[in-house]
């Protein structure tokens, strides 16, 4: 079996190479090879299949689509694209990568399919924003698509899309519509939901943190261990029960910023809680009012997707896997 993951080189891709490379399966299937693609450099890390070789190369550039369906990937991971805070300050960047760039991979393993019988499994890292107000609570499975960010339409845009190639039989998609990823480990980023990591990730490690929004906010959290589960659920499924509905929302935990203040508080006292300083973000403030809180998740859930119960359990996966607790 051979592997393409877009985005390799991201926080959730690493994670997810890493986790093929320990599994040295799918689905029950040997790997034999991955194509690593990213604008950096991507780690290969240690167990990879022989064959596995990284890419630095922008996916949206004409031509390079095809030149990566040329080796017909049996599993297509696309995590590539660019954030939330990004896609909204760049409008024709978003569209250039986040849809544009999309639409160039779904064209090329359409075409290739044509020279002969090809149909990969294409899995696709979609986002809760393609949700809008007014929401109801919890947002279920046949609420609309209402975005009302760049990004969520982007998003939205390329459900579709995946849906239809679906339909017609070019690919296999299945869109997995991720939480909050929280806490991730590293630098922040520029989505506007960065925040929710930053407040607990940076006090754990005795540094000071802004907090853009009140302790009112609700949102939707899942942990970077969860969401490489999820791609590898979604890989390995059975589509035909999906019928013409291939985009999933994932599993989380429903939590207020004050109730990940409190499981701050009981992992690491109120020194570390102390470092989460209030500013003011009209910009952020005014993305993040655009989410939703909860949602029930029935189908993802029906197919198999799981992820933490509560807060507490998010803190104690980032402890065990950034900071060797």
């Amino acid at each position: 079996m051979k592997i393409l993951v877009t985005g390799a080189g991201g926080m959730i891709g690493r994670k997810l190479v890493e986790r093929l490379a320990a599994d040295k399966a799918l689905g029950g299937k040997a790997i034999t090879g991955m194509t690593l693609v990213d604008v950096t450099e991507s780690p290969i890390p240690d167990g990879c299949p022989q064959g596995t070789k990284s890419l630095v190369l922008d996916y949206s550039e004409r031509g390079v689509a095809t030149t990566l369906m040329q080796e017909r990937p049996d599993v297509i991971f696309h995590l590539a694209a660019i954030v939330s805070g990004d896609a909204e300050a760049n409008f024709e960047k978003g569209y250039k990568i986040n849809f544009n760039g999309t639409w160039a991979l779904f064209e090329a393993v359409r075409l290739e399919g044509e020279q002969s019988p090809y149909k990969p499994r294409f899995v696709f890292a979609s986002t809760l924003a393609v949700f809008g107000p007014p929401f109801p609570d919890p947002i279920t499975d046949d609420f609309a698509l209402t975005p009302t960010t760049s990004y969520g339409t982007q998003k939205a845009m390329t459900e579709l899309m995946l849906a239809d190639y679906s339909r017609k039989g070019y690919l296999d998609g299945v869109g997995v519509r991720l939480p909050t990823i929280c806490i991730r480990p590293g630098k922040p980023n520029k989505a506007a939901s960065s925040f929710f990591s930053g407040i607990l990730r940076e006090p754990l490690a005795g540094v000071e943190a802004p907090l853009p929004v009140g302790d009112d906010v609700r949102h939707w959290f899942a942990s970077p261990r969860s969401a490489v589960g999820f791609f590898i659920n979604a890989a390995t499924i059975d589509t035909a029960t999906l019928g013409v509905r291939r985009s999933m929302t994932m599993p989380g935990v429903s939590a207020t910023v004050g109730e990940q203040i409190e499981a701050l508080r009981k992992a690491a006292g109120d020194k570390a809680v102390a470092l989460i300083k209030r500013v003011d973000d009209p910009f952020v403030a005014t993305i993040v009012k655009g989410w939703a809180g909860r949602y029930a998740p029935a189908l993802a859930t029906k197919m198999g997707f799981k992820a933490e119960k509560n807060f507490d359990e998010i803190i104690k996966v980032y402890q065990e896997d950034e900071m060797g607790k």
